[in-house]
């Protein structure tokens, strides 16, 4: 076995117990299930009948659940309402032992909640036809910031690694990181940002994974296929950022790693590229990244596990997770 791929199999086996902080956007992800059974008179739309349902944590609880399928202990940091739906998340976290202290409970907020229908004949798989998104932002009010602030420090300094989970639902606020900045400095852990619309407000964080239309979105740019364009974009972000690195995902085109000092590093993507389901698998990436990063990893080597395990979860169907040992099977056999 070469040594380089001996090297990444050592590193996947000392995720397990790695405390990773996640703070970010809590939200609950419900599947409906039916059949199809005629068009309605009243309306031309599809008549289901409903067969059954699922729940499952999304957003930042995406990344806890990928952390804790790679035999991490992920510290959940952020906030839910004091409802139903709120319940459902603190119950599925509960059932795993993973930690609730960080997450603020807070009646009158609305726990955000997107709701896909599925639908399709009795005996064939099952298709979206409809997402319904409950929405409701995290409160700016001094006590609420003095609270997470609190929890974030807490988990921070117990942590090897935090992550940053921005789904711009508002529990991720710039100040607070900005405020924690010296203090995140002086306890000298990876900290890196998966942020949906606002990338480019987190100065200062060690390392970011955004998608190609976040990227031409926070630079108000597009390239096409103007390689030349794409590559002066990732070395501005990487300026913007005051990050030693960055990593941009690409989809069917693999990854590209921007590195102070060094030429970007174009990765092509591992495995078919007959993707399955991509949905969720941003937040594999980032989850892996993190472990390596915590547990000693270069920027390449964590480059290299994050594109396995990209290309191990976009074959499963939904919002899916990556375990340790497919992550190692993916490497030993590359």
């Amino acid at each position: 076995m070469k040594k380089e791929t001996q090297n990444l199999l050592d590193i996947v086996d000392r995720f397990h117990g790695a405390r990773v902080a996640v703070w970010g956007d809590f939200i609950l992800d419900a599947y409906l299930f039916g059949t199809t059974r005629r068009i309605s008179r009243e309306a031309p739309v599809l008549i289901l009948r409903y067969t059954s349902s699922e729940f499952a944590l999304g957003g930042a609880g995406n990344a806890i659940q990928n952390l804790w399928a790679l035999g991490a202990r992920p510290v959940p940091v952020g906030l839910v309402g004091a409802d139903e739906s709120g319940e459902k998340i603190l119950d599925f976290l509960k059932t795993r032992r993973i930690p609730t202290s960080g997450l603020i409970v807070r009646r009158g907020h609305q726990t955000p909640v997107k709701t896909r229908v599925l639908a399709g004949e009795e005996n064939t798989r099952k298709q979206q036809i409809l997402r319904i998104d409950r929405e409701s932002e995290a409160p700016h009010t001094p006590e609420f910031r003095q609270a997470l602030t609190a929890r974030l420090i807490k988990a921070a300094s117990a942590s090897d690694g935090l992550l940053i989970s921005d789904y711009n639902y508002m529990t991720v606020q710039p100040d607070v990181f900005h405020g924690l900045r010296p203090r995140l400095a002086r306890l000298k852990i990876p900290v890196t940002l998966d942020s949906r619309f606002r990338l480019l407000q987190f100065p200062g964080v060690f390392m970011a994974t955004p998608n190609e239309p976040e990227v031409e979105a926070a630079l108000n740019v597009e390239w096409a296929n103007d390689e030349e364009r794409f590559l002066r974009a990732g070395w501005t972000i990487l300026a913007r950022l005051q990050s030693p690195a960055l990593l941009i995902t690409r989809g069917s085109r693999g990854m590209a790693l921007f590195e102070k000092g060094a030429k970007p590093w174009l990765i092509p993507v591992q495995g078919t590229t007959d993707i399955v389901d991509v949905t969720g698998a941003g937040d594999t990436v980032i989850s892996v990244l993190t472990l390596a990063l915590a547990r000693g990893a270069t920027f390449r080597q964590a480059v290299l596990l994050a594109n396995h395990a990209g290309g191990i979860v976009v074959m499963k169907k939904g919002t899916a997770v990556v375990t340790a040992e497919e992550l190692k099977k993916s490497v030993a056999e590359s």
